[in-house]
């Protein structure tokens, strides 16, 4: 971190030197401190000493200010994740790596904070902080439905990845950890691979495993705190560059009006492909993460 000296200024009745200093962080922020140096002396009457008196030692102390102001040419940027929609296209991008809780951790500050460069020669944009939008893993009893027996869910390879991402989340520099709640009402349901042989006729209901049943559990509160933080950053002028990384229309409303305030407002599918009516919701399209691999057909049959 480069420091620089700004301005030093001496103020003679209190015989007080004080510089002021000024770092820049490696996230584009200025903080502001100083030095100051006192040359204490008893009996110091208006700044002249008296009679007998004798100097002190020298004191120094340092007085941090905080942060002054943003590094860069005009306004942070914003970024707003949607933690469920990452985790999904993420496991798409890295199969192998679909539970490794550090690695997703990671790619989220990695694939967030890459939309603030602006390409070559262009100054890279200031970093305002980076949302992440999820819910706290099921950590109930739940009966299989095929079996009868009861599944802890709190013990599920999701939930450990789950509970163990969103700690290292809480850990990044700039990143606030949104977490809303899961429905109290849920209900197992066929996996849609077997329903699609279940409508096929290539199996019945008899054929059907503990293995071909999950459970649906809904989020709630997540669409809303987007909602309500794109609408806080907006009307307080605290950015002028909002980043949403997610696929679906919710937020359709909340760009709206962003945009009504001036807000340059992008969204990164992580090359989920969107309908093109979302185009003309959004000022611009942008992704940083890397393309995921296309998924392998199944040889075509031919007819005899």
């Amino acid at each position: 971190m480069k420091s620089h000296h700004l301005v030093a200024f001496t103020l003679p009745p209190c015989r007080l030197h004080e510089s002021v200093w000024m770092r820049m962080d490696a996230y584009g922020d200025i903080w502001l401190s100083s030095v100051i140096d006192r040359d204490v002396k008893p009996g110091y009457i208006n700044g002249h000493p008296a009679h007998g008196s004798t100097p002190s030692p020298l004191s120094r102390t340092c007085r941090p200010h905080g942060r002054l102001a943003f590094w860069g040419k005009g306004m942070p940027t914003a970024i707003l994740v949607d933690g469920a929609y990452f985790i999904k296209r993420f496991r798409r991008i890295e199969p192998q790596n679909a539970f490794n809780a550090e690695r997703c951790a990671d790619l989220v500050h990695r694939w967030s904070t890459a939309h603030l460069s602006q390409g070559q020669g262009k100054d890279r944009r200031a970093l305002y902080r980076i949302f992440f939008y999820d819910c706290p893993p099921v950590d109930k009893r739940h009966h299989n439905p095929i079996t009868g027996k009861a599944v802890d869910f709190a013990k599920s390879g999701e939930a450990v990845f789950r509970t163990e991402l969103h700690n290292r989340l809480r850990s990044k520099r700039k990143l606030a950890l949104r977490l809303g709640h899961l429905s109290t009402h849920s209900t197992w349901t066929i996996k849609p691979e077997k329903i699609s042989q279940l409508l096929k006729r290539e199996i019945s209901m008899d054929d059907l495993t503990e293995h071909d049943v999950q459970l649906d559990v809904k989020q709630k509160g997540v669409d809303m705190r987007i909602g309500v933080d794109v609408a806080s950053l907006s009307f307080k002028h605290q950015v002028d560059q909002i980043i949403l990384i997610a696929g679906d229309a919710d937020f359709v409303p909340a760009a709206k009006m962003a945009r009504r305030e001036g807000i340059d407002f992008v969204l990164d599918p992580m090359w989920q492909s969107i309908p093109d009516g979302l185009n003309e919701h959004i000022d611009g399209l942008r992704t940083t993460c890397p393309k995921p691999a296309p998924r392998a057909r199944p040889p075509a049959v031919v007819p005899i």
